[in-house]
């Protein structure tokens, strides 16, 4: 675009006599525009599961992959229980052994009863029996608990999901030795994220609850809308950032995913500025101007404003410094233009 800083020479653009430059005029006029911010944003999942194994072992099948939706209950893992099977069997044949024990020592215990009852033994004699008897049957029942217990600690040993979701990544691989705090994979429930936004020390004053954010793509495409649910009373010593998280209601779920890194538009607040149209602003390095046209001795008279611009809203620029709404901004013509030049409105 011009630069808006001609010289004399643009002065022969115009015929000798000719009451003024020809433009068109368009009057600035107040926009509602929000402040906003952008930060780089992680989103996590408000309902993961991380999984663990409550034994230690080696990894003998993976039943799924990552990415597979599951039920509660699905097997995802098997680590080999050869060595607790065999525990189990042997607790089971000691078990049947202890209950042969309470056999006998009831059938004793009948036998030396009844000889009591006839007189032909004494009472010390059935006193040694029923307690021959009770020690028996407390230790089957004891035999009894640890069988259950080690079946239990079998059952571990087949990792299933603990609720309905999609598996997330397997760090593991089949034949991995892997203990009970060995990372196997997640469980994530599709639809309950979290974004977890890490705003500047500098900022944090001006964060309150319920402030909106926005989901962004890399156009700028919004995703999905938010608020601040938390502001973290602490600050990040390393980073020096305050966490705000908002949650996501995750309608669209191919593009947003447990542990993604996304755009996080922070709102801080609307304002009430001048908005004109790009093609009225010319740029120079950093500095952006444009042509107003002022009244001077009743003739317009093109003067140029350096301007302090902020977002752009469809086809103009939100000004935030250099012009006021009611201007008569100069939106055609420009590069005929020159600071004082007299000018004529068109159409």
């Amino acid at each position: 675009m011009s630069s808006g800083c001609g010289d004399s020479s643009a002065k022969s653009q115009q015929p000798q006599g000719s009451p003024g430059v020809p433009v068109k005029l368009q009057v600035a006029k107040s926009t509602t525009f929000n402040d906003t911010t952008d930060y780089v944003a992680t989103l996590k999942s408000r309902d993961s599961a991380v999984i663990m194994p409550q034994v230690e072992g080696q990894i003998t099948q993976i039943y799924v992959h990552s990415g597979d939706r599951v039920s509660t209950g699905t097997p995802l893992m098997q680590i080999d229980p050869s060595k607790q099977q065999a525990t189990v069997k042997s607790q089971e044949d000691l078990q049947a052994s202890k209950r042969a024990d309470v056999e006998y020592a009831k059938q004793q215990y009948r036998r030396i009863s009844s000889l009591a009852a006839a007189g032909v033994v004494s009472k010390q004699e059935l006193d040694q029996a029923r307690s021959a008897l009770d020690a028996a049957e407390a230790q089957l029942r004891a035999l009894q608990a640890q069988v259950s217990e080690q079946k239990v600690q079998l059952h571990y040993y087949r990792v299933a999901a603990p609720r309905a979701g999609v598996v997330g990544d397997i760090p593991v691989r089949v034949g991995d030795r892997v203990t009970n705090s060995t990372v196997l994979t997640t469980v994530d429930k599709p639809g309950t994220l979290e974004v977890y936004v890490y705003v500047p020390v500098e900022r944090a004053p001006q964060l309150k609850m319920n402030m909106p954010v926005q989901i962004v793509d890399s156009p700028g495409e919004l995703i999905a809308s938010s608020r601040i649910s938390f502001i973290s009373p602490e600050v990040d010593n390393a980073t020096q950032t305050v966490l705000v998280k908002a949650k996501i209601s995750n309608d669209n779920k191919d593009k947003l995913r447990n542990s993604q890194f996304i755009r996080a538009r922070v709102i801080w607040g609307t304002h009430q500025a001048p908005s004109v149209p790009v093609l009225a602003v010319s740029r120079i390095g950093a500095q952006y101007f444009a042509f107003v046209a002022e009244d001077q001795n009743g003739k317009l008279v093109a003067h140029q404003r350096a301007l302090r611009v902020g977002e752009m809203i469809g086809n103009d620029y939100v000004v935030l410094d250099g012009i006021k709404p009611g201007d008569k901004v100069i939106v055609s013509g420009t590069q005929f233009l020159v600071d004082g030049a007299p000018v004529v409105p068109q159409g």
